[in-house]
């Protein structure tokens, strides 16, 4: 097995100023070991799950970290900065930079020694070496475990140890906790180990199951029946719940438990204090009871359920955007008649431009035809896993066959899903387990979802997504204006989060059965998300003294993101300075908005910025609507930020011509 680290992948004076230089230096070093074969390839996924949540931790350290098929080994680059890089962490810059290259098929040796070395990232004794270190060899050592500070104390990778119990020494509090994260390399063990050390202060009795890559090891169930009160700091879905019903339950995010671990310890003995408990107790799994709700969190349920369906978005969305773009492409060279072509497969001429626009409508026309499957597929498949996928696509396939669109699907995959969980409940003889998922669980609940959408639901949700659709193609003056405005908040708001995603879903769900209304509205969705970077890399370029190093260099990189329709861009700013910037940019995109919708400017892509603007309907007055958004959000955004520089107060004389201070 090949060392993780060596002294060549160790970089003592990391030069870099921003995390992308950094992770491109630190992952050069990895390409000349010949432990990554593509570095565009590999940054652009380090990038990816760099974008799913700031890597940055308390403490000054950066764990940048992927998995990716670019990676031959389980490899970990250092780098030490003298100025600090940001990372996003809440207590600024850092200046240890771990980057973790993990293949796709990383072997558990390896994940193991990775997930140790997260754990030891949490001790100041371990980081304090590491800074105080000036030889790349012993630095690539001690990461090894090769060298232990004398500082870091000894204890069990998974076990808080218990105080001796004495006759006038009370019961400890007991907590169990599960730490889990998308990637499972690094974060998963630092809450644990960040949740361990604050239990020790608090001489609370702390035991944690690590859910990543590394293993998955139960707690013993006499741990947990013994526990006070349960802990989950996760980023995925917490396995086996079912395990914990009955306790008091914090749930939270995996960085939560690595930066506030005193404060959950704190929330769960209060729950246990008062009582709450998980609303599982009957020994079920929240999403094997159809409840959806869990413990010590009342909106919980919603949660979930925005989750199933922007699952199903997810997987639809390349369907939309492809089908889109070659539908667009179809009528840009051979005009809209070309919908109505003969068939590609009876009649194409090579040379004939038509023959090549109809070929581009077809094979568009032919991916769109899987939106509302693909939709309802996957929306059951985020509910119940792989069995719920055939119930979900035949629920879709009965929802185009009965003409209820997009709403049918929704419905279909969240039925499919249901009917799924449902059968899932029921106790089968052993025997019989091994045919269930993929015979007797498909079978049952596509009859159930095939009876629910034929007979029960489909007709009413068939009209209602008529009247949705006519209510659109009806809109025009003030009417389309108001939800170009409405539209244009939603993007602006959360940029990325849910109120954006909501919109945006909208939007591309009206691409499943293109009206002139539902292009209008695409239109107007993508216009306004593609505002916030755009007027933040304006007003970083405009008036830079009103913004720091990072938030410049951050502007420089928003100019792409917003030209690409990536509102995301936008987030570093209103991070740091939200009650300027949201209101600001929400301006900004409800202009935008209203302006498209009243221009009536269309759009059949559900992506691409300004790549696509030569398929959009009305295109000059389209750009124009994004330019008068911008500049609104910009002049906001400078205004307000230029409003808490107060003017220093003049000086004042004393009356014998001597100036003094004010």
């Amino acid at each position: 097995m090949s060392e993780l680290i060596t002294a060549d992948l160790v970089d003592l004076d990391l030069s870099a100023e921003t995390k992308d230089a950094a992770a491109r230096s630190l992952a050069g070093r990895m390409v000349e070991a010949g432990r990554v074969t593509d570095l565009d390839g590999f940054l652009a996924d380090v990038a990816a799950r760099e974008a799913q949540m700031p890597t940055g931790l308390d403490g000054g350290i950066g764990i940048p970290h992927c998995r990716s098929e670019h990676v031959t080994e389980p490899t970990l680059a250092f780098g030490r900065s003298a100025d600090g890089i940001d990372f996003g962490a809440p207590d600024g810059p850092a200046d240890l930079v771990f980057l973790i290259a993990a293949p796709a098929g990383a072997d558990d040796d390896h994940l193991t020694i990775l997930s140790g070395l997260a754990r030891r990232l949490m001790d100041p004794g371990f980081t304090g070496a590491l800074r105080a270190e000036a030889d790349p060899g012993a630095a690539a050592a001690l990461i090894r475990g090769e060298e232990v500070p004398a500082a870091a104390p000894e204890h069990s990778a998974t076990r808080t140890p218990e105080p001796e119990d004495t006759d006038a020494a009370p019961e400890p509090f007991r907590i169990v906790a599960v730490t889990s994260c998308p990637t499972g390399i690094a974060h998963t063990y630092m809450a644990a180990e960040s949740l361990e050390a604050a239990a020790r202060a608090e001489g609370v009795v702390l035991d944690v199951e690590t859910q990543g890559s590394a293993g998955f090891e139960r707690l013993d169930p006499a741990v947990i029946a013994a526990a006070d009160a349960v802990i989950w700091a996760h980023d995925v879905d917490v396995r086996e719940k079912a395990r914990f019903g009955g306790k008091p339950v914090v749930d939270t995010g995996v960085k939560a438990g690595i930066n506030r671990p005193a404060e959950l310890i704190a929330e769960a003995r209060h729950k246990a204090e008062r009582g709450e408990i998980s609303r599982f107790a009957d020994g079920r799994d929240a999403a094997e009871s159809g409840a959806g709700g869990s413990a010590g969190a009342s909106g919980h349920f919603g949660v979930r359920l925005r989750t199933y369906l922007m699952s199903g978005v997810s997987y639809m969305v390349p369907f939309v955007a492809a089908g889109g773009l070659l539908i667009a492409l179809s009528f840009a060279i051979g005009g809209y008649e070309i919908a109505s072509a003969k068939s590609v497969a009876d009649h194409f001429v090579w040379g004939e431009a038509a023959s090549w626009a109809a070929l581009l409508n077809q094979i568009g026309t032919a991916a769109f035809g899987f939106l509302v499957p693909v939709l309802a597929g996957y929306i059951a498949y985020g509910m119940a896993d792989r069995p719920a996928l055939v119930p979900g696509f035949v629920g879709g396939a009965i929802a185009l066959t009965i003409d209820a669109g997009f709403l049918g699907g929704l419905v279909a995959g969240l039925l499919a899903g249901a009917a799924v969980m449902a059968i899932q409940r029921v106790k089968v003889h052993p025997t019989l387990r091994g045919i269930m998922p993929v015979l007797v669980i498909p079978l049952l609940a596509s009859i159930a979802v095939g009876f629910l959408m034929f007979i029960v639901v489909g007709k009413p949700i068939a009209s209602l997504q008529n009247a949705l659709t006519d209510w659109l193609n009806g809109l025009s003056g003030s009417n389309a204006v108001i939800l170009g405005v409405v539209l244009g908040l939603m993007m602006c708001f959360d940029m990325g989060g849910p109120l954006n995603k909501v919109a945006y879903a909208f939007a591309v769900g009206g691409l499943a059965d293109p009206t002139p209304g539902s292009l209008k509205v695409m239109a107007a969705v993508m216009a306004a998300g593609m505002v916030p970077p755009l007027a933040l890399a304006l007003a970083t370029t405009v008036r830079r003294r009103l913004f720091t190093a990072t938030e410049r260099e951050n502007g420089r990189a928003a100019w792409v993101l917003g030209a690409s329709f990536i509102t995301e861009g936008a987030i570093p700013f209103a991070a740091a300075d939200p009650l300027r910037v949201i209101p600001s940019v929400m301006a900004g995109g409800a202009v935008t908005g209203a302006l498209s919708m009243a221009f009536g400017c269309t759009l059949r892509a559900p992506h691409g910025g300004v790549f696509v603007v030569p398929l959009i309907g009305e295109p000059f007055l389209y750009l124009l609507a994004i330019a008068a958004g911008t500049a609104v959000s910009t002049a906001l955004v400078v205004v307000l930020k230029g409003m808490r520089r107060a003017p220093a107060p003049a000086p004042a004389e004393d009356g014998s011509g001597v100036t003094v201070a004010a």
